[in-house]
């Protein structure tokens, strides 16, 4: 197919054009914005700076995700929140490729960093003697490897699909954010081969390793009768954690791609919940369960602000 792309700006409709509640969403997602990259980072740096934490390979896949959640918000939030003070919001065709790759780039590389979470799991409890062996250092790095490499090729065979689109109008996306739902609707041409390419590529990944690590979470639970009881104990709750953040991520992509129709208001919806609100979320799920992160954001505290008081102790 010849590119036959006249549009050179795309005019996102938003979520609202009402100025007053235009007004009300922009203090709303610029609290959520900043608790975001506010947890996130905390999350990232406590690990980073303490040893204890940095050389287990469930916290060191941990602060990837916390970087991973805080880059997806950072490609959205931002541009969305500046466009609440125009009324003609407009993204250029070169940003929204730009926008669309690495929306797709980091969430992309999120899908492996939880299955390797995944798996981490799974070793620990199922194989505990030859953890250590297993988990080393090495694999941790090439697991996230893997992800970074894995990111980028499924973002630019997304990219790949939309530069073969001819855009000649109109150009109004009825989105906050260009997406492939909203551009495969304003393309001029006949885009069904397109939808089931996306499909292939975006929701039955989301299907398929969804169904693997519920696969593999259920093994872990069913291996977790042999354990004692406080072993059970400790295991459930850190799995407890990991399957939350899987179903907050995974759901929504699956309701999203999954479907070869998309409603764009029902997908505006999800894609608030799954992009914007599921990163602010993932903080509060590791740290509040957490023991070890608890006591080391506190030691982290005292040592960067020098506070006075006790071991946080729970």
């Amino acid at each position: 197919m010849l590119n036959q792309t006249f549009v050179t700006e795309f005019i996102l409709l938003g979520l609202s054009q009402n100025p007053k509640v235009e007004k009300i969403l922009f203090v709303f997602f610029s609290l959520v914005y900043l608790l975001t990259i506010g947890g996130n980072m905390i999350i990232v740096v406590t690990i980073v700076y303490s040893p204890s934490l940095f050389g287990i390979p469930m916290y060191y896949f941990l602060s990837f995700l916390s970087f991973l959640d805080a880059c997806i918000s950072s490609v959205i939030t931002p541009k969305m929140i500046i466009d609440f003070f125009y009324e003609r919001k407009i993204i250029s065709f070169e940003c929204c490729m730009i926008q669309l790759f690495a929306v797709h780039f980091f969430a992309g590389a999120e899908v492996i960093v939880l299955s390797a979470m995944a798996y981490d799991r799974y070793v620990a409890i199922c194989k505990p003697l030859h953890y250590s062996s297993i988990m080393n250092r090495r694999v941790c790095a090439i697991l996230v490897g893997v992800a970074w490499a894995g990111g980028f090729l499924h973002a630019i065979i997304q990219n790949i699909f939309t530069l073969q689109l001819p855009f000649c109008g109109p150009n109004f996306i009825d989105h906050f954010i260009c997406d492939l739902f909203p551009l495969l609707k304003l393309a001029c041409t006949d885009t069904h081969i397109f939808v089931i390419l996306v499909f292939a590529n975006s929701g039955s990944i989301c299907i398929i390793i969804f169904s693997l690590l519920v696969v593999s979470y259920g093994v872990i639970l069913f291996s977790l009768r042999s354990h004692s009881s406080e072993g059970r104990r400790k295991a459930l709750s850190t799995c407890g954690s990991h399957i939350t953040v899987v179903l907050l991520f995974f759901v929504p992509c699956i309701l999203i791609y999954a479907q070869k129709t998309s409603a764009l208001s029902f997908e505006k919806n999800v894609f608030i919940f799954s992009h914007i609100l599921t990163p602010l979320m993932n903080p509060i799920v590791y740290t509040f369960r957490n023991k070890e992160m608890k006591n080391a954001i506190w030691k982290m505290r005292k040592r960067l602000f020098n506070f006075p008081g006790k071991h946080f102790v729970i």
